[in-house]
């Protein structure tokens, strides 16, 4: 083995920390991360998470071809146990937490202008939140793969939304 291939020690060893890292790439990137856990002992006083048994420190590097390296330390806590779910099982849901939130936040301003919008005051954003995920929720359940392209379709043809929130049977109301 190469002298730089050779694994760095580790601070902590033995069962209380465990680590993964994988490093995928591609799309003219390069990303390395690591998951390191730590059980959390029962008699820990003054946590505020009473069910906390991970703790969790994830490191994040990324590069894009041409610029610099950006890094990111991220820290969790987890009820699940260390013979419940691996520090490559944690990496992996905490990834798919994030692909999950950014898809939201993604589709929540680009096809509803939610960062543009001029309604700031008392309850009215959370509302108008709590109007704009359902739609785009029952979007994705119909097999809408364009959330935008669909979404202009029915800004087009009102009529199609009767369809979509089960009012009728026919996504062809008569007479359209």
């Amino acid at each position: 083995m190469s002298r730089s291939r050779r694994p760095r020690s580790r601070p902590c060893r033995g069962s209380r920390c465990r680590w993964h890292t994988p490093s995928p790439g591609g799309h003219g990137r390069r990303e390395s991360r690591s998951v390191k856990t730590m059980a959390i002992a029962a008699n820990l006083g003054g946590i505020a998470f009473p069910e906390a048994r991970l703790a969790l420190r994830i490191h994040r590097r990324h590069q894009e071809s041409g610029k610099r390296q950006t890094r990111e330390t991220v820290y969790a806590v987890t009820s699940l146990d260390t013979h419940q779910a691996s520090p490559a099982d944690l990496g992996g849901y905490v990834r798919g937490h994030w692909g999950i939130e950014n898809s939201s936040h993604h589709v929540r301003d680009v096809v509803f202008a939610e960062d543009a919008s001029t309604v700031h005051t008392g309850n009215a954003p959370r509302a108008m939140a709590a109007l704009r995920n359902p739609a785009i929720g029952r979007l994705r359940q119909l097999g809408a793969d364009n959330i935008a392209k669909t979404t202009r379709a029915s800004r087009d043809a009102p009529e199609h939304a009767a369809w979509i929130w089960g009012i009728t049977d026919s996504p062809l109301l008569p007479g359209t």
